[in-house]
């Protein structure tokens, strides 16, 4: 074939496939005009007025955007998937050189006024309005997507181990289950394209289909409810939260072994009570206030902690029906630092305690000197404090020698005779008649006098020193009594709180529904 064939040969081409297209664009045209003529977008595309329009519902979602838990909103982003049949929008594909499907302006057609029962939008319909794809057998599909703002309740009992539901609840806004019929497109929401999120994950999103009989109205109506099941990522809040707390309240312990003297230890239980505080506000910031659940830990606990749920109270969602595990563990720890900062003070008052303010009552010594040291198996250096001392201790025999020695002087105690032999010294003394005092006899008397009035006063100063020396032996045995009292009563703290401290972080722990989520 010469070159002049082959050229006429493909200009005949291009011309028919050039009127091909034209004959296609002209019969879109052509349809679009005639399906358009004496369309209603009013009027409910149905052939039989009686019966309802069915409506396939499915959704996508895409990503969870935010879960707001202060405001109570969720923030998705998804598409939404409508089909149903249109008859008055039906052609003949062979009639109309093979067109099969057409996109019209949402605005031009009927479509169901399907809106978000629980929207918390501004605008409350967060949709793009989308083309509408009509296929010729009447087959409507429209896809719109959306940025979604759904309110839900937020459960943060379990927080940071929480698992939230959510619902995004759809229905006809105007239409009744007489006129329109919704129908699941799935057992749930399409997951495939689904964008994971650094906070949460995502468990599921079943849908249901629900009748309801509003008391306004007799007729029933129709919606489809897909519930958001999601689960917090407790790694960034274990690692930033739980374990600083655990470490902080391990220093508050250590506080009980700090010896009052050292003039720290009630700095430290404050400076620790602080620093909670300051994890304390980090929860709070994005926590709702809610009161509708019972505390993890208890109610006596939460009559405690009524100062220290203020704090969280600025940062929790602002409803009043349960309060956040990491909350309730917090408040358990401060409860612990602050009666730590009370009874540390009640050591402080116990060491620097002297015999000239207070007095040991014997409830007290037998009790913080022999009893609880007894229990808690420590020892005092010196003191018998097993189960047969504590017994056989204070008998009123011994208690009767104690009083009957203290009575007497130094000198008499050492002698051991009677603290008045002065007067029987002092008359046995010969009497003086009258006889002359030049004579040897009286002089030897005048010295006997002499001398019993010198061993009077030597006596005299003798017993000052010894009721003073007693007084300062007295005086040291009540101060060491009371600082050994407050040893007694830091051992006894470090036990209780380190138990308190265990007890609590294993049952909060071993009471979340999870404990890290990566």
């Amino acid at each position: 074939m010469s070159l002049s064939g082959k050229l006429v040969i493909i200009l005949f081409l291009l011309m028919v496939v050039k009127i091909k297209e034209s004959v296609q664009g002209r019969y879109e045209r052509m349809l679009l005009d005639e399906l358009l003529m004496e369309y209603n977008p009013l009027e409910r595309p149905v052939s039989n007025e009686s019966d309802p329009l069915e409506v396939t519902f499915g959704i996508t979602l895409q990503q969870i955007i935010d879960v707001d838990e202060k405001n109570q909103i969720v923030i998705t982003n998804a598409w939404l998937n409508m089909e149903w049949v249109d008859y008055n929008l039906r052609w003949n594909i062979s009639e109309y050189g093979g067109v099969k499907d057409l996109r019209f302006n949402p605005n031009r057609l009927w479509k169901p006024d399907i809106l978000m029962y629980n929207s918390a939008d501004e605008k409350f319909d967060g949709t793009y309005q989308t083309n509408v794809v009509v296929r010729h057998n009447g087959t409507c599909l429209w896809v719109p997507p959306g940025i979604f703002k759904s309110t839900c309740k937020i459960d943060i009992t379990w927080f940071p181990f929480d698992d939230q539901h959510c619902d995004m609840k759809f229905g006809s806004w105007t239409y009744n289950g007489f006129q329109l019929d919704l129908v699941l497109k799935s057992d749930g929401g399409d997951l495939s394209d689904f964008t994971t999120n650094g906070e949460w994950y995502l468990l599921g999103m079943p849908g249901k289909k629900n009748v309801i009989m509003y008391a306004c109205c007799p007729e029933p109506y129709v919606d489809i409810t897909f519930q958001i099941k999601i689960r917090r990522r407790t790694l960034y809040y274990f690692f930033n939260l739980i374990v600083p707390c655990v470490l902080i309240s391990s220093m508050a312990l250590l506080g009980f072994t700090l010896p009052p003297d050292c003039g720290e230890k009630l700095t430290l239980e404050i400076t620790i009570l602080l620093s909670l505080t300051v994890f304390l506000n980090l929860v709070a910031e994005s926590m709702p206030t809610t009161s509708e659940a019972v505390p993890l830990i208890g109610v006596t606990i939460l009559l405690s902690l009524t100062v220290f749920l203020n704090l969280v109270a600025e940062t929790l969602p602002q409803v009043s029906d349960a309060i956040p595990l990491l909350g309730t563990y917090f408040n358990c720890i401060m409860f612990m630092v602050a009666s730590s900062v009370v009874l540390t003070l009640v050591v402080l008052n116990y060491h620097h305690r002297s015999a000239d303010i207070h007095t040991m009552g014997p409830w007290v010594k037998c009790f913080f000197l022999l009893w609880l040291p007894w229990i808690l198996c420590m020892q005092r250096p010196g003191r018998d404090i097993s189960f047969k001392a504590i017994r056989s201790r204070y008998t009123e025999r011994r208690g009767m020698e104690l009083r009957e020695r203290s009575s007497r002087s130094l000198l008499a105690n050492v002698l051991d005779i009677d603290d008045d032999f002065r007067a029987s010294v002092l008359s046995h003394r010969p009497f003086n008649s009258g006889a002359s005092t030049s004579s040897p006899a009286s002089e030897t008397r005048s010295v006997c006098t002499y001398s019993a009035r010198e061993l009077q006063l030597i006596l005299h100063e003798v017993r000052y020193i010894t009721d003073y020396m007693k007084k300062q032996d007295d005086d040291q045995e009540v101060k060491n009594d009371w600082k050994y009292a407050a040893m007694v009563v830091d051992r006894f703290c470090l036990i209780i709180f380190t138990f308190f401290t265990l007890v609590a972080t294993v049952a909060v722990l071993y009471s979340a529904p999870h404990i890290i989520v990566e």
